[in-house]
């Protein structure tokens, strides 16, 4: 993440083990006042927005290909959780949230817009 970025943290779980994973290693779970997915491949958890940007799906419904990216479950549009990059070709970007796994728990964070980020 850029450094002259600051976030605002939100704890979503106290370990790995305490979220309600489907077996699909995804879940859904809401902090800061949103929705949120969540997934977990070997070993890395990645915080993403809950729909798809394209037509909405929930991805949580969805699955992790092969090498780690999100699939939705309506279009099977693939999304990069490293970046939120759109790798099959639509075009499309996918929110992601940076994630720290701390001795307190796993915080999600959320961007802090100032003043002059609007303009």
């Amino acid at each position: 993440m850029s450094s002259n970025k600051t976030y605002k943290w939100f704890k979503v779980a106290e370990n790995i083990e305490a979220f309600e994973w489907k077996q699909n290693n995804m879940c859904v779970v809401e902090t800061g006042g949103k929705k949120l997915s969540i997934a977990k491949y070997k070993d890395q958890i990645f915080a993403f927005a809950y729909k798809c940007p394209h037509a909405g799906g929930v991805l949580a419904d969805g699955c992790l290909d092969a090498v780690g990216y999100a699939v939705c479950p309506i279009h099977r549009y693939k999304f990069d959780l490293m970046n939120g990059r759109n790798v099959s070709g639509e075009g499309y970007y996918l929110k992601i949230y940076p994630v720290e796994c701390r001795p307190d728990g796993i915080f999600v964070g959320f961007e802090e817009k100032g003043f002059l980020n609007w303009l």
